[in-house]
């Protein structure tokens, strides 16, 4: 899912896990994840409000989740 200024990518591979998407949902502070029955969803609309806080990405197996910085050429947070 792409916003005007972040773009938020959860791996396939570990979309559907209900546990990473209930942790997901729990520590983003803004709301850009939602743990359904089907796993994890990217909750659009909420996406420029990202605060790169990286909890996310601490919070997710290493190259599970990957956030884009769209203003600054695509460049993810690490």
């Amino acid at each position: 899912m792409s916003g005007i200024f972040i773009d938020v990518e959860v791996e396939a591979s570990v979309a559907s896990d209900a546990e990473l998407a209930a942790k997901l949902e729990e520590v983003c502070p803004v709301d850009i994840f939602r743990a359904t029955g089907s796993g994890v969803e990217v909750v659009a609309e909420n996406l420029d409000e990202c605060v790169l806080c990286r909890l996310c990405l601490e919070a997710a197996p290493a190259g599970a989740v990957h956030v884009r910085r769209l203003y600054d050429d695509g460049a993810e947070l690490v």
